[in-house]
């Protein structure tokens, strides 16, 4: 109903507005055609009240040309589509609104001239030029009026293309965001078996060599694991919260290596409120574990240092295994993925002969 209201009111203010565009245009173009005709020498001659018949009726005709006008558009949309065939609808509707200009002004030419017989000398005035003219000016009017039809097609097919490309990139993005968090939940799942199925080997074999120690272990693999389902499903936790995680997390792997690895952390104060992906740092450190040898006579040394512009460096010695076994990369893939959907800027590998280094951004949230 409300719907129905604004296209009516549309409708009217376009007919209004045609048809005052249409009213100024005739005299105008009619005055700047010929200001010398005798349509405008005996134009003031007459009386007040034949002015305003005059203008009546002209304003009569300008609003019939305007709705008809409106008519033919609205008739027209609905055979004949801007969209495929566009030269024919134009073609179409320019003649067809210069086809009812030409029978109103016919049948308004015989009134006006019976109106200005009561008080202009007919053989003074050049009628047959005047009516041509009067007439050309009017088919002139419908011709402005069809490119206003038209570019006000133009304009609207635009506002909806616009429209419509921007409401199919809004739900791509929302499609595309939708995807990254459900990708993003499914690294973070892949961390609990791979966290779970290294420490519970570790525990089976501390269990069988020392008791005390394995009860000892499995406690401190409680506290970490009840961190790590806390916070693995949060997508960036600060670096100060994962550093305590790491402190823990280290105890565990020394239990078992011994002085087999060493560890530094040296971590900037300023960078602790700074975020990172959760256990981001127990996957490089058991990425380095995994191809490196850690013997208590030659150790396997990590640092986790801060770096520059607000980066996290993970780096270790290297000490190639002398059996590879085979790697899933699951590690370093799962981080590089979900800094991927989470920040602009991603992990950098670096190598040499003797470190393996990985520097991690550090992501303000």
């Amino acid at each position: 109903m409300e719907n129905s209201r604004s296209q009516l009111m549309s409708k009217r203010g376009k007919s209004i507005a045609l048809a005052l565009l249409s009213f100024a245009m005739l005299y105008v173009f009619s005055y700047m055609l010929n200001p010398y005709d005798s349509w405008w020498q005996y134009y003031f001659t007459r009386t007040p009240l034949q002015i305003l018949e005059e203008l009546a009726i002209s304003l009569l005709i300008c609003i019939i040309i305007s709705l008809s006008s409106i008519s033919i558009h609205e008739r027209l949309n609905r055979k004949y589509s801007w969209i495929e065939r566009p030269l024919r609808r134009l073609l179409i509707e320019t003649a067809l609104n210069i086809g009812s200009v030409i029978l109103l002004v016919s049948g308004a030419i015989i009134v006006i001239m019976l109106i200005d017989k009561k008080s202009v000398d007919i053989d003074t005035i050049d009628r047959e030029v005047g009516i041509l003219q009067w007439t050309m000016i009017n088919i002139f009017i419908a011709f402005v009026i069809s490119a206003i039809h038209t570019g006000n097609f133009l304009i609207s097919n635009w506002k909806d293309a616009a429209l419509e490309a921007t409401e199919h990139k809004l739900r791509s993005t929302r499609h595309k965001q939708a995807a990254a968090e459900a990708e993003l939940e499914a690294l973070k799942l892949q961390l609990d078996p791979h966290f779970v199925f290294n420490n519970l080997s570790v525990l089976s074999e501390l269990i069988l060599e020392d008791q005390q120690l394995g009860y000892q272990y499995s406690e401190s693999f409680a506290k970490v694991y009840r961190y790590l389902l806390v916070n693995s499903k949060r997508d960036l936790i600060p670096l100060e919260e994962e550093i305590k995680f790491l402190r823990a997390y280290i105890f565990l792997l020394q239990t078992r290596a011994g002085t087999g690895l060493h560890f530094e952390i040296d971590i900037d104060p300023a960078h602790l409120n700074l975020h990172i992906p959760p256990m981001t740092l127990q996957l490089l450190i058991e990425n380095a574990m995994k191809h490196n040898k850690h013997l208590k006579s030659d150790p396997l040394k990590i640092l986790v240092v801060s770096g520059k512009d607000t980066d996290l460096v993970v780096s270790n010695n290297i000490l190639p295994l002398q059996q590879k076994g085979s790697s899933s990369g699951l590690g370093l893939q799962n981080i590089i993925q979900r800094y991927q959907l989470l920040s602009e800027r991603a992990p950098r590998i670096t190598a040499d002969d003797a470190f393996f280094r990985v520097s991690i951004p550090l992501i303000k949230a």
